[in-house]
């Protein structure tokens, strides 16, 4: 890690679920000058709390992972603030990145940003051809529009940012709050309090024919780490695992993980969201080397247990 070593390094949202591990991986990586702010000392929708991070982190290189985000409910319910909030940090944390003349800033998109009807395998090409979903659309254009600033950046000012768009993530250490959480946290709760409390039912969005693709939370947080470290060029890259699975095989993998026997119910009063998802992952792995390693089920299973374990300390 040659590039960041000696780099002041500040991590936007590095005390949560994906910026905990980004943190760890720069410090696997012997990384020591980490600067994480906290939302309650900066609040990164304000410019002026943005001009006071730089000015106190004095970074060399920014990764901004920060977002406010959720699943197709929390997306569904709040459109505007997720619009103005993620658009907002995201512009205004680039911008003063230039202004400070720091080396380099990581801009992190979403999945969410491609059009609704994205042939499979998403192609980072096929990101303009199509408006996005409609439930997550607010959420994915906000994002998307920090590609812009960061190729008009590097076009006018020869400003060093890259853009990585990830797919959902999980992993130990999610986010189960029912009101904000993605579907594998979700689904993993619902299965286990059922259990604990007895139910012999859960009831689960949509029809189960949507697609999905998923990334362990270690394996992104490599693949940031590796793309701060190699990648220089103004063209978007996925980061992902390269396949994908219906939410109903899903559901079935997660009662086995997790052993709840009772009767799964379908509300196809509820939306599916996008379709399908799963991206082509090869620019990742020809730029700097990214492949996922964790399988599938074994990361579930390790987010099951996690989550297993919270639960009974919270318990105590």
């Amino acid at each position: 890690m040659s590039f960041l070593e000696g780099k002041r390094i500040v991590v936007t949202g590095g005390g949560g679920f994906l910026g905990k591990n980004v943190v760890s991986k720069l410090e696997e990586y012997g990384r020591e000058d980490i600067f994480i702010p906290r939302s309650k000392d900066y609040d990164l929708v304000d410019m002026e709390a943005v001009k006071r991070l730089y000015e106190d982190a004095r970074p060399d290189i920014v990764i901004h992972l920060a977002a406010v985000v959720g699943g197709i409910g929390a997306n569904s319910e709040n459109p505007g603030r997720f619009f103005y909030d993620n658009l907002m940090m995201g512009v205004q944390m680039m911008e003063q990145g230039r202004l400070n003349g720091i080396e380099k800033f990581v801009a992190l998109g979403t999945i969410c940003c491609y059009p609704k009807f994205t042939p499979v395998p998403f192609k980072e090409e096929n990101l303009w051809n199509g408006y996005p979903e409609e439930t997550n659309a607010p959420y994915g254009l906000a994002k998307k529009m920090l590609l812009v600033q960061s190729q008009a950046y590097r076009q006018q000012y020869g400003f060093n940012s890259i853009f990585l768009l990830p797919v959902n993530l999980y992993g130990p250490g999610d986010n189960f709050d029912p009101c904000c959480s993605h579907v594998i946290p979700a689904l993993i709760k619902k299965c286990v309090d059922a259990i604990d409390s007895g139910a012999d039912s859960i009831t689960v969005w949509g029809t189960g024919k949507a697609t999905r693709e998923f990334l362990y939370v270690e394996d992104a947080a490599r693949a940031i780490v590796l793309a701060a470290e190699k990648y220089n060029k103004s063209e978007p890259v996925n980061i992902g695992a390269g396949f994908e699975i219906s939410i109903r095989e899903l559901v079935n993998l997660i009662v086995k993980l997790t052993g709840f026997k009772g009767d799964i119910i379908w509300d196809t009063t509820k939306p599916d969201g996008q379709p399908r998802r799963m991206l082509d992952v090869s620019r990742a792995e020809k730029e700097f080397g990214f492949r996922a390693k964790k399988g599938f089920e074994e990361g579930l299973k390790r987010t099951v247990e996690w989550y297993k374990r919270s639960t009974v300390k919270k318990k105590l």
